[in-house]
Formats: C-alpha cells, sequence, structure tokens
C-alpha cells in the first residue's frame, strides 16, 4: 500500500484538476486539454484501480451517435474494468456537423495539427498528463465516420498509436468535401493502392515503426461500401511491406478472419468480413464472452469485435471474461462524498472496488484512506 504521504500528495493533486472534469455517470467530462481547435467534446472512462503504466484505448463514435451511448452498447468500460485500461471518448457537437459525424473528409479536419486531428491529440496528451497511461499503449477505434477519423489519426500521428481498429469505416485521404464524401462511402472513385498508400505515407514524416491494424466490415453495408474496407487493408499493406496474401485465414465466431504477418511471424493486420451484415459495430450481447447491448448500429451478430480487437492489440486476455481482482472495499460513505475527480483519483490509486454502504474494518484500507483524505482537506 502506498504511504499516507504519497496518498495525501495524490489525492490533493487531484483536487487541482477538479476544474477540468465533471458529470456523474460512468464517463466524466474533461475540459480544458487544449486549444481544441475542432470544437470537440471529450469523455474519459477510469476503471477502478488502474493500474499504473495502463494502456488507453480512444473511442470514436458514429454519426447520430454520442460517447456515453457507444460506450454503453459496445461494452468498453466494462472491458476496461476487467481488464485495466482507460477510455477516452471524443465526441462531435452538432454545431461542427449536423448529423453529429465526425469531419473526416474535411481538409482542416484532418491534416495533422489542424482542427479535429489536433483537439483529439490533445486529449490524449491530457489524459497522459492527468493519469498514468502507457505511452507506448495507445490505441484508437472507430465506427463509420469514427472508423474513418481513426484512419486519419493513425495516419496523421503514427508515432502516438501502438494499433488501431477501424469499423465500417474508410481509408485515410480520399475525400476533399462532401460530394466525394458520399461518394467514396459508395467505393465509387476510391484512389489506386499506391494513391492511398502515398496518402497515408503523406500525412506525416514519421518512418516507422508503424501501429497494427484492425479492420471490420459488413458485406451488407448499404451505408458503407465494403469495398472500403479492401482499400483500408490496401493502404496498410504497403506501410507495413505486407503481400496481397494473407498468412492465416480461420473461422472465429463463424465470421471469416483473415491475418497478415511481418518476417518474425508477428501480426500486425487482419480484418474480418461479417457475412449478412450491414452499417454497425458487430457485437456478441449473449454467452460466454459477451459484451454490449444490441442497439441502432450496434449488431448483435454473435462476435464481439470489441473483445477481439482488444485482444489482437494485446490488452485484454485470450479469455475476455477472466475478471481481476479488485481486492478490498473501500468506505462507500467516504468515497461517494467525493467530487468526480477526487473518486477517480482514488480508484486511480487503489484496486478496491468501492461499493456504497460497505464499512471497512477498523484499521483497514478503507480508515486509512478516509484518514488521507481529511489530512488532504477532500472531507470533514
Amino acid at each position: 500500500m502506498r504511504s499516507i504521504s504519497d496518498t495525501i500528495a495524490r489525492l490533493s493533486a487531484a483536487t487541482a484538476h477538479s476544474s477540468a472534469y465533471s458529470g456523474s455517470g460512468p464517463l466524466l467530462a474533461m475540459r480544458d486539454f487544449g486549444s481544441n481547435p475542432g470544437a470537440l467534446r471529450s469523455f474519459i472512462y477510469i476503471p477502478v484501480g488502474l493500474p499504473a503504466n495502463a494502456p488507453l484505448v480512444v473511442v470514436l463514435h458514429g454519426c447520430t451517435q454520442s460517447a456515453a451511448g457507444y460506450d454503453r452498447a459496445s461494452g468498453w468500460s466494462r472491458l476496461a474494468d476487467e481488464q485495466g485500461f482507460a477510455l477516452l471518448y471524443p465526441e462531435q457537437q452538432r454545431s461542427n456537423n449536423a448529423n453529429g459525424c465526425f469531419n473526416w473528409f474535411e481538409v482542416g479536419d484532418t491534416r495533422r495539427d489542424a482542427g479535429e486531428a489536433l483537439s483529439i491529440r490533445q486529449m490524449i496528451a491530457a489524459v497522459q498528463d492527468r493519469h498514468a497511461i502507457d505511452p507506448a499503449r495507445i490505441y484508437v477505434t472507430g465506427l463509420s465516420a469514427g472508423g474513418a477519423m481513426a484512419s486519419t489519426m493513425l495516419a496523421t500521428y503514427p508515432e502516438v498509436f501502438a494499433g488501431g481498429a477501424i469499423i465500417a469505416g474508410l481509408p485515410h485521404g480520399v475525400a476533399d468535401g462532401m460530394v466525394q464524401a458520399f461518394d467514396r462511402m459508395r467505393a465509387h472513385g476510391l484512389p489506386t493502392k499506391a494513391g492511398l498508400q502515398n496518402a497515408l505515407r503523406g500525412a506525416s514524416a514519421h518512418q516507422g515503426p508503424w501501429p497494427k491494424l484492425s479492420v471490420w466490415h459488413g458485406d451488407a453495408d448499404r451505408t458503407v461500401a465494403v469495398g472500403n474496407a479492401e482499400a483500408v487493408l490496401a493502404q496498410w499493406r504497403g506501410i507495413h511491406g505486407l503481400p496481397d496474401r494473407p498468412s492465416t485465414v480461420e473461422q472465429v465466431d463463424g465470421v471469416t478472419h483473415r491475418s497478415w504477418h511481418t518476417a518474425d511471424g508477428l501480426p500486425v493486420l487482419e480484418d474480418y468480413i461479417v457475412s449478412g451484415m450491414g452499417h454497425g459495430t458487430p457485437l456478441k450481447t449473449k454467452g460466454d464472452g459477451s459484451y454490449g447491448i444490441a442497439a441502432p448500429y450496434m449488431l448483435d451478430v454473435g462476435i464481439s469485435s470489441t473483445a477481439r480487437i482488444a485482444r489482437f492489440w494485446g490488452i485484454c486476455d485470450s479469455d475476455a471474461t477472466q475478471r481481476r481482482t479488485l481486492g478490498s472495499e473501500t468506505h462507500g460513505e467516504t468515497y461517494g462524498s467525493l467530487n468526480p475527480p477526487a473518486r477517480a483519483e482514488v480508484r486511480q490509486l487503489y484496486g478496491h472496488r468501492i461499493e456504497a454502504g460497505k464499512s471497512p474494518a477498523k484499521g483497514g484500507v478503507g480508515q486509512v484512506i478516509e484518514e488521507a483524505l481529511r489530512a488532504a482537506g477532500l472531507m470533514k
């Protein structure tokens, strides 16, 4: 256990961040994360007992969705609780896009150090600054417009990410304006393989190593045609120097899974094309390994993209239903009296499940925390 002096210092530091957070639900709104040129909103989820040097997953919702709605349906926060990683949810505002879509087709929002791309980068830096994030284990995923923006983040800031996942999305750099966006969504006029790879290479000065990538799409998608999945693969096969032919082909939960490996046998690119699935995120909502709930564009097709993506990145046990041991409870009333940032800091400091109405044994962990909170001036 940490010393009382260390606890006091850390809890006091939490109050310094109190103006940067708000909200009482699972996701906390994060403010003051930078100049925010893309005028996006930002939400975080920090699990109970987040370990030091934890991974961070950036999740980008689709059009008409919200950060909270996507989290609830996808099951990411439940998996984060079980596996011990933090979540960052950028959220679009209707004042930027009437349909709530990330502006993946606007040049001003998809260049390095500009617009929405820079806003998301600033959010990541703020989370790194405020929490114990491993800089070598930052990942990004997104659905539809969020998937296309995930493509942009991987292209413009490849040095930031260890991996990504694009769900029903598009390659980076294929559209310049709304008219082109609709054509590309139908897979009309997509660049050649060389053009796709040049767009990726030209998005930053990075020379590698490059993030690994998971690609998901339904072959019955009438919103973003499945041809975009092959375009994404072509874009990233080039950057990794991979052949067209996959290293392995197998069936996973009834879905064909292809994987491309490096010369050392490491998987760096994969895809799942779900037969008969329309536009949305693939979910498994019942039985072992199930996460999330069905909702518009959140489709129960018997395979959990959430768990499979995390497993591909290496931040999830092979059995994603394995829960972490969270240890003893802290004092529910003490914890409940704190503001959200202080509660988040307590969760970070201790690997203990916090349950309302349970009192600690005398001299136990809860009493230690309560004494530290009083000493830090965070409770009376």
